[in-house]
């Protein structure tokens, strides 16, 4: 992981062989003749025409995101949501289905319920620990389900292998959103996934300076397989005047070719090369980082769980979670940074609580260098109903932590004045303390 996490999509090659990825910062390539930019826009080439559609920097972070997650191909964007959106539309036409997790990124459930519905496409959101209410939710039109490796804020892992088992069964495709868990803890190929996604803003680039989204196929989706299922992938396509699925006959990805030449293009999703580079530079680093964040988490995580001023940890490598043999089995260098407490007292706890930090930053990104704070319910979860956002695991009282890399102590002396703010308006809980 670490050797793959530096070299991976980049050798010194270029004219002046730089050690480091280049920023290429164009806009345009010049071709040296006229049949040459010819046949590139017919796709009988390979090469770069035009920015929006393709850079070099920009090739370097896929190739490397795709050997870290064991995947065939892939494809940067400008966001997270952009990963989302683009890998959620090449799958999807009006009038199918998508089967999604109860438990997603507030962002996601809303574009889920929101834009895509009015895209014309249905959504189930189902229990993804219930295989019967899984199974159940599956149509005839369904074109994907949709998980987290683990959930934000509440850090709650799915049994992936069982969940692929009952897709597959149905030719469903499994796209994983493994942002909180990154390649360096979990490959959600290994365990089933068809399409893996990530908000690179987060743990990848990992410094909280670039936004950033990257698309991996696995190689396990081939809609050869049930080519009436996937006709924009294996008829021809009138447009572009190619079938994306012959892509398969040479070992890449005809879905991600068709996702970019229609959606990331049409939308104009485009990752700048500046924060490619970005991104390349944190994921050199990312084993290092995520096994250390990961130790840091559980620890406050135990800490916390054990004092009377906190109603619920919710960290899935703790003893009283259902999920916790899933982290014993999957996660062995640990389950990332992002973890969540419950507070007596509600809103007024929780704000008490953020307001006393003084290391703690208050802001919604997580997976920083910098240990993070937020309230979802007034944030990241706010347009949700209050249903969903009770099934999200969100309460009043629920704080939402990213840990990142300080000292430990100097992070648990901070919880500890946050703890104390909140009990001056949980009087029950002082009393208990």
């Amino acid at each position: 992981m670490s050797t793959a996490a530096i070299h991976a999509g980049w050798r010194a090659g270029d004219a002046h062989r730089a050690v480091n990825p280049p920023i290429y910062a164009t806009s345009a390539y010049a071709h040296p003749d006229h049949d040459s930019l010819k046949d590139l826009f017919a796709r009988r080439s390979d090469g770069y025409a035009y920015s929006r559609s393709g850079n070099p920097t920009t090739t370097v972070l896929e190739e490397r995101i795709s050997a870290l997650e064991g995947g065939t191909d892939a494809i940067a964007v400008a966001s997270g949501q952009a990963a989302v959106t683009i890998a959620l539309c090449a799958l999807l036409a009006p009038g199918t289905h998508v089967v999604a997790s109860q438990r997603l990124y507030g962002g996601t459930t809303e574009f889920l319920d929101d834009t895509l519905a009015d895209l014309g496409v249905r959504t189930t959101v189902v229990d993804p620990w219930d295989p019967g209410a899984l199974a159940g939710a599956i149509e005839e039109d369904t074109r994907a389900v949709l998980v987290e490796s683990i959930a934000n804020p509440g850090g709650e892992l799915v049994d992936l292998p069982a969940i692929a088992r009952i897709a597959h069964e149905r030719d469903v495709p499994v796209v994983v959103d493994s942002t909180l868990a990154s390649p360096a803890l979990y490959r959600p190929g290994d365990h089933g996934a068809d399409v893996v996604v990530h908000s690179a803003t987060k743990y990848l680039a990992g410094h909280g300076t670039t936004l950033a989204g990257l698309i991996v196929d696995t190689g396990r989706f081939d809609p050869r397989r049930c080519p009436e299922r996937w006709p924009r992938l294996t008829t021809r396509n009138a447009r572009f005047g190619v079938t994306f699925s012959r892509e398969y006959e040479h070992g890449r990805s005809g879905l991600l070719a068709f996702a970019r030449a229609k959606y990331m293009t049409d939308f104009g999703a485009t990752l700048p090369a500046s924060s490619a580079q970005q991104v390349l530079l944190g994921i050199e680093t990312l084993d290092l980082r995520m096994r250390a964040i990961s130790s840091t988490a559980r620890t406050l995580a135990e800490r916390l769980d054990a004092d009377p001023g906190v109603l619920r940890v919710n960290h899935p490598q703790l003893p009283h979670r259902e999920d916790r043999a899933i982290a014993e089995r999957d996660f062995p260098h640990g389950t990332a940074g992002v973890f969540s407490v419950d507070l007596p007292g509600g809103e007024a706890a929780a704000r008490a609580f953020t307001d006393a930090l003084e290391l703690w930053t208050i802001a919604v990104n997580i997976g920083d260098v910098r240990s993070l704070v937020c309230h979802p319910g007034t944030t990241t979860h706010s347009h949700l109903t209050e249903a969903q956002r009770g099934i999200c695991g969100v309460t009043p009282g629920t704080v939402r932590l990213s840990a990142g890399l300080e000292e430990v102590e100097d992070l648990w002396a901070d919880l500890q004045r946050g703890l104390a703010a909140a009990r001056l308006v949980a009087p029950e809980v002082a009393a208990a303390v």
